[in-house]
């Protein structure tokens, strides 16, 4: 398979921490994979795709995106990719048009193109109707449909998923994950970042469990349940890897 992302032996540690927050993890996806990254709270996840979306750099060790080494490429690497975070990326007084056109133009597009994008976006998500309303004014499921529009107007190469369907109704969700999926399908790489165990069980193709800055496991879901004896689930595998104790941090 083609390699997308490879990451060879980083490391980071924070200023005025006891420990690094990643520790030597080597790691490949491949082209046109759904790969999960998995971990308690404080593993290492964020600060993983932090530095592999460009907000931080590593203390050491190298990382490339299609070739392209993060020392060198960060523009072009950075042209690349999506980003969907967690928090809703988005200004509460402007309407779901407006919020849409200001984020496509950060990536240069045309405006009769990035009009033509959010007008074909919107409609994709049942949200047509609602283009000119304020966000303020929008349920959690609608607003992370936005969120998640915002991040794929420029068509990356590569997407990075922060709990994409988190706090969303049911429907919303399905339409959410529907996208997901014909993206993929399209040769969309996705990085996949959630604690929905069961939804990431039958949407990744290949998942790597963090603990601790490091990498406990890595492999496809039904191969890493198969592995772990009296596993019916990748939650199982989760606990049984990672443990039961609570990982509260301030």
């Amino acid at each position: 398979m083609e390699e997308t992302i490879r990451i060879h032996q980083l490391s980071k540690h924070y200023r005025g921490s006891d420990r690094y927050a990643l520790k030597d993890l080597s790691l490949s996806i491949n082209r046109n994979e759904v790969f999960g990254l998995l971990g308690p709270n404080g593993a290492g996840k964020t600060t993983l795709i932090s530095i592999l979306c460009g907000m931080i750099a590593p203390t050491s060790g190298e990382w490339w995106l299609n070739g392209l080494s993060h020392r060198k490429n960060r523009r072009k690497i950075q042209q690349q990719i999506g980003i969907v975070p967690q928090e809703y990326a988005l200004y509460p007084t402007l309407s779901a048009e407006e919020n849409l056109y200001y984020f496509g133009s950060l990536y240069g597009l045309s405006s009769l193109d990035l009009r033509q994008r959010i007008r074909e976006g919107l409609h994709r998500v049942g949200l047509a109707d609602f283009a000119h309303k304020p966000i303020k004014t929008f349920s959690g499921g609608m607003q992370r449909r936005v969120n998640l529009l915002a991040g794929i107007l420029h068509r990356p190469n590569v997407l990075f998923l922060d709990e994409p369907t988190v706090g969303v109704d049911v429907q919303s969700k399905e339409v959410i994950m529907a996208l997901l999926h014909e993206l993929n399908a399209q040769g969309t790489t996705i990085i996949y970042s959630s604690h929905h165990l069961n939804e990431a069980q039958h949407f990744c193709t290949r998942i790597a469990i963090i603990d601790d800055g490091r990498i406990v496991v890595e492999g496809k879901p039904q191969q890493l349940i198969a592995s772990v004896a009296g596993a019916t689930s990748l939650e199982n595998v989760f606990i049984h890897l990672t443990g039961s104790q609570l990982r509260d941090y301030a």
